[in-house]
């Protein structure tokens, strides 16, 4: 056990020290130009580059670790000694999932406490010194701005705060009072208010109805631009769990179509833990198993089965967001998938 986790914490150390001198490489000329400082850039913007891509990429680098380490005792038939001496192969497999979740429990804390703690710091000081300024290119956003009052845009521009395709829609009793549409509606930070131009507003009482049309008129809404201009991956990221749940209640009320983002957001921090322990179920299974390839064989397998897990991970995230798979299937199919795959392949490993 101890020797599988100095494994796993010496390759995490080396990918994640290479990541970040690519990072700054691609970045460096931002950060000079900006005048970074130093210390913020290793303590608030790279430690924290580090726990979030770190905790990210665990299970696939514990994966790694399990099949590095597993070849070398394979290689030296340490593992076929072990079997002969009437250890059977769940037993061996006890340490490492003893270790699995110590590393799971740890993903678990860091996942719903610790990252989105990390991120809002990163994030900040990403874009203090190096993030362009932001661009809203969300498509069809709703947002709830009273108890009966219900606002549109067909796509947003955040940094000229403009809104195309502007609907202000009333409603009593569950029916349409009054209807606002413009071609496009702009915030006016000096006077704190819309201004739609091109407009059209209805009222409308039973069968009545009055219409009427102008050029430009100011309005003020319950809407600050600001509430469009946070990346949307973003805004999720920033949150604890207990903060994201209370955010997915108001966003399901204002009748956002982003919902299903969110809870991809919430199920993946838990899910994606878990698959630490079908990873290790897969990593010993191929890798106990002393071949001709060696550990370069035993690597090429499990690079296979980890890049075929990540494709399954965006195949069904999509169908989630695109085709009305419930975000919680969706987030737990490839663990599911590949806990089958894991049981048949050990199965099939040398007992």
């Amino acid at each position: 056990m101890k020797n599988f986790l100095l494994t796993f914490f010496f390759i995490l150390t080396v990918l994640m020290l290479i990541a970040s001198v690519f990072d700054y490489t691609e970045k460096m000329d931002d950060f000079t130009e900006k005048n970074a400082p130093l210390v913020g850039l290793i303590f608030d913007y790279y430690m924290n580059f580090i726990i979030f891509y770190g905790n990210m990429f665990s299970p696939l680098l514990i994966f790694i670790a399990v099949i590095f380490f597993t070849s070398k005792m394979a290689s030296r038939t340490e593992i076929v000694a072990i079997l002969s001496s009437g250890v059977s192969f769940y037993r061996l497999l006890w340490p490492y999932f003893l270790a699995a979740s110590f590393l799971v429990f740890v993903s678990l804390a860091f996942n719903h406490y610790a990252v989105p703690h990390a991120n809002k710091v990163r994030i900040a000081f990403e874009e203090a010194y190096f993030k362009i300024a932001f661009r809203n290119h969300d498509k069809e956003i709703h947002k709830r701005i009273g108890p009966n009052d219900l606002t549109y845009f067909e796509s947003y521009n955040a940094q000229s705060d403009i809104g195309y395709k502007f609907t202000l829609e009333s409603w009593e009793d569950g029916d349409l009072v009054f209807k606002l549409r413009s071609d496009y509606a702009q915030f006016d930070s000096s006077k704190q208010m819309w201004t739609v131009h091109n407009y059209v507003k209805r009222y409308i009482n039973g069968e009545d109805e009055r219409i009427e049309k102008g050029l430009e008129m100011d309005t003020s809404l319950n809407l600050h631009p600001s509430e469009f201009e946070q990346r949307l991956e973003y805004t999720t990221q920033m949150m604890t769990t207990p903060e994201l749940n209370e955010y997915i209640e108001d966003e399901m009320k204002s009748g956002s179509e982003n919902v299903p983002f969110h809870l991809i957001e919430k199920h993946q921090r838990t899910a994606i833990p878990f698959s630490t322990f079908i990873m290790v179920l897969i990593g010993v299974s191929i890798s106990s198993r002393k071949t001709r390839g060696g550990i370069g064989a035993h690597l090429a397998v499990g690079l296979l089965i980890a890049v075929s897990y990540v494709f399954i991970a965006k195949v069904s995230t999509v169908y989630a967001t695109n085709a009305g798979l419930p975000p919680f299937i969706a987030t737990w199919i490839p663990n599911i998938v590949y806990a089958i795959l894991g049981i048949y392949i050990f199965r099939l490993a040398p007992k």
